[in-house]
């Protein structure tokens, strides 16, 4: 059997958005899979810390931060973080505009109250988009801004009215950085992601590969939402959920059923990673 490297988005794809339960169909399935000499990472927009909970399982790596840290066991393969001025002057032109702002460590979230605005108005946002903003502002991993101890930053999530808040923070350090709104946003509430334009899902599914031995062409990325552009077309298969973003959908291989409809296991059954 010519052995595979898989790699696993969470949020929507592993579990429920915001959730760090997954069925026990893609547990079962995962085990399966490296039981017959396949490897398994989770591919995520969370930090290390969020990650954690899933190691349990026995993940053989991940990638968290959105590229911006990858890690096989305790092997660190690779660790970009924000310099100092990137940090400062992002919070500032942010802040300054009214954006609620969240600044991803390796093991904590900082996060301002500000995003809890948006929380109070949950009774007519989508299900997806308050489930995301409240695991950023009120779930289990947050910390006060307030309490931020200077230590490394990877990424910056936030929830805004217009994209007009963004600008002056896009016109300093556009060049270096991604902006991202996420296609499940909804008008009066734009939730994003800032990301370091050195690395992103591709980039590190490469290094996972090339530090693991595996051919590009043996490796097989899941995921649903647009953030997982760069990994879908860096895999050599791409599977995108059926309730996932329609552009991903476009770019993928295959489409598999949701999350809750054992999607995971399906579509391991389907490429041959598992009987």
């Amino acid at each position: 059997m010519n052995h595979k490297l898989i790699f696993l988005d969470v949020d929507g794809t592993l579990t429920p958005p915001g959730s760090y339960l997954p069925p026990e169909s893609a547990i079962r399935a995962v085990k399966q899979a490296q039981e017959l000499g396949h490897k398994v990472f989770l591919c995520s927009g969370r930090n290390y810390n969020m990650l954690e909970p899933f190691h349990k399982y026995g993940f053989d790596g991940g990638i968290a931060s959105c590229g911006g840290y990858v890690y096989e066991g305790n092997d660190v393969l690779y660790d970009c973080p924000l310099t100092e001025e990137q940090k400062e002057t992002l919070i500032t032109l942010l802040s300054g505009e009214g954006v609620a702002i969240s600044i991803e460590a390796r093991d904590t979230i900082y996060s301002d109250e500000v995003g809890k605005v948006f929380l109070e108005q949950s009774d007519s946002r989508n299900t997806y988009l308050i489930n995301m903003i409240r695991a950023v502002w009120a779930g289990t991993a947050a910390t006060p801004i307030s309490e931020y101890d200077g230590c490394p930053i990877y990424k910056i999530v936030f929830a805004c009215e217009n994209r007009e808040q963004l600008t002056p923070a896009i016109d300093a350090l556009g060049d270096e950085f991604r902006f991202i709104v996420h296609d499940f946003s909804e008008p009066g509430c734009l939730f994003g992601e800032i990301i370091n334009r050195k690395f992103d899902k591709g980039s590190a599914v490469r290094i996972a590969a090339d530090a693991l031995g595996f051919d590009i062409a043996d490796t097989i990325g899941f995921g649903d939402s647009q953030i997982d552009i760069e990994m879908i077309e860096a895999v050599g298969t791409s599977v995108c959920m059926e309730d996932g973003s329609d552009f991903l959908k476009e770019h993928s291989d295959l489409i598999c059923p949701s999350t809750d409809d054992d999607g995971i296991e399906w579509a391991f059954k389907k490429l041959g990673l598992i009987e």
